[in-house]
């Protein structure tokens, strides 16, 4: 890395690759504590991951900006303001492309060796087509963040899988390994949540590589990280979503029959809201009771945590 890009992002470290654990549970647990993730090389099936990459360049196609043909998904220079400004409003979201991976048993294999059981795959997936960075000379990291404070009660693994080679100058993901266990980190103004201040994190503590298709990281959900922007000429291709055993504290999942600022029914079952409740809101904070009705609407499709009748968190499907 040239002097001019070093001074745009902390040194970055290697990965822990837990590749040789597999099968070895009590070992894939210290790692998982010690380190807060676990990252694997050359896993999956790169036939599934090319199939689905497909679906991702055949959308950037239809909006022109690049050649759904073109291996290295380059940019063609055409006007980005066709894509989304919030990744979740993209028409992959709205079709529900996290199926064909959820589904896909040729993914699932490797979750069942992993887990020792089925995979639970909750649904909620971030499809990423990050285009070339118009500004070089902002720092790269793009958001610091853990799920972990707008999720409490969601026991799920984020699960980042890159759908294309994509070397550091293309970005990525990156995360600050060995501080899952010290709570956390965000600053809030009032129910706004505030993004870690990257100087809050040990430089030493960073981690990235150089993905491949067939490589898959998965975090724990206060393993602080952040995506990095994109100093390519091509888009960056990955899939965000989330996973877990299926013999753990499984979410519900279900649409809503009724809601109010006092609860929410979501089947048949009914459930109440207090000022504990994480309700999400629109940018991922925590909503007032009173503005519930107006966020949610019967038909809709959520997630939600809940201990006896009390809604510890819900989330909308996206």
């Amino acid at each position: 890395m040239n002097m001019a890009a070093a001074r745009l992002i902390p040194e970055m470290g290697e990965f822990n690759v837990s590749n040789h654990l597999l099968g070895d549970q009590p070992g894939l647990k210290a790692a998982w504590e010690r380190d807060g993730y676990w990252f694997f090389r050359d896993v999956l099936d790169k036939q599934a991951i090319a199939e689905l990459r497909q679906i991702y360049m055949d959308y950037l196609g239809e909006l022109g900006v690049a050649d759904p043909q073109d291996p290295e998904a380059r940019y063609n220079g055409a006007d980005l303001s066709v894509m989304p400004a919030m990744v979740n409003e993209t028409a992959m979201n709205e079709r529900r492309v996290d199926r064909v991976l959820h589904r896909d048993p040729r993914i699932a294999a490797f979750f069942e060796r992993l887990f020792g059981c089925d995979p639970f795959w909750v649904p909620f997936t971030v499809h990423r087509q990050v285009p070339p960075a118009r500004d070089r000379d902002a720092r790269r990291l793009e958001f610091i963040h853990q799920d972990g404070t707008y999720n409490d009660g969601l026991d799920f693994l984020i699960c980042w899988i890159p759908l294309a080679e994509i070397a550091p100058e293309v970005g990525g993901l990156a995360l600050v390994e060995g501080v899952h266990r010290r709570g956390s980190l965000h600053r809030k103004d009032g129910m706004k949540i505030l993004p870690i201040a990257e100087e809050d994190m040990e430089v030493g503590r960073w981690r990235s590589t150089h993905y491949r298709p067939g490589d898959v990281l998965l975090m724990d959900l206060n393993t602080p990280h952040s995506g990095i922007a994109n100093h390519s000429d091509r888009f960056r291709l990955s899939v965000d979503t989330r996973i877990m055993p299926s013999d753990g504290n499984l979410p519900m999942v279900g649409t809503i029959a009724a809601v109010s600022a006092e609860g929410v029914t979501i089947g048949d079952r009914a459930l109440r809201f207090d000022a504990t409740s994480f309700v999400r809101g629109l940018r991922g904070d925590q909503m007032p009771l009173a503005d519930i009705p107006g966020r949610y609407r019967v038909g809709q499709e959520v997630i939600a945590a809940v201990t006896g009748d009390l809604v510890r968190n819900m989330r909308p499907i996206q």
